[in-house]
């Protein structure tokens, strides 16, 4: 069967796990590869600048589906920006992350934004706002009302997460793999995400 653009691609034989294709986006050192790396090997370590881009993969049982997640981490320096968008080809979702702790980082997550609207029509693939760094708190330059509501506008799903702490890692990729593989569970989820947004954020360890 052949693939089609942002839809689940079957395994490559009856039984196996669904492939899943999604690409981390945002800008340098706001800690893509750290959320990989904590949701693929539940390890955080400091990561040198991802070249180009860096390759992951974890099968996860969600329930109604077991998906091979196939997670391409962009590289977030500008020299890089235009070989970025030769890996959105095929995805199923997308995270756009940004550094709590850097206004800068939020708003060029609007290019990004804009970059898959022009690859990807509405709908065609679901993307999450992503606000990492919360272990960072003190430093905090983006509001988690600003990032709710930027992704409430552009019809995001929206997290924060820590990959130092192990914060809402395994949610966030978790989330995104439901959408797709649960009848109806887009909204669901999109309700649950912004409901939970409106309640305290349980203390960080």
């Amino acid at each position: 069967m052949a693939q089609v653009d942002g839809v689940l691609r079957p395994g490559a034989a009856p039984g196996q796990p669904c492939i899943f294709k999604l690409v981390l986006l945002g800008s340098g050192s706001v800690g893509k590869s750290s959320l990989a790396v904590r949701y693929v090997k539940n390890d955080f370590k400091s990561i040198l600048p991802t070249v180009g881009c860096a390759f992951f993969t974890k099968v996860v049982d969600l329930g109604a589906a077991c998906l091979k997640f196939e997670i391409w981490d962009t590289a977030g320096q500008e020299k890089y920006h235009s070989v970025c968008r030769l890996y959105f080809r095929g995805a199923s979702a997308a995270l756009l992350v940004y550094d709590i702790t850097r206004k800068d980082s939020f708003c060029k997550v609007q290019q990004w934004l804009k970059d898959l609207e022009e690859e990807f029509h509405p709908g065609e693939a679901v993307v999450m706002l992503v606000g990492n760094k919360t272990d960072l708190e003190e430093e905090r330059e983006v509001t988690f009302e600003e990032g709710k509501e930027f992704a409430e506008s552009k019809g995001l799903l929206f997290m924060e997460t820590s990959a130092k702490r192990n914060y809402q890692v395994a949610e966030v990729f978790n989330a995104v793999g439901d959408v797709q593989v649960k009848p109806g569970c887009f909204l669901l989820r999109a309700l649950q995400i912004l409901a939970a947004v409106k309640c305290p954020i349980r203390p960080l360890p």
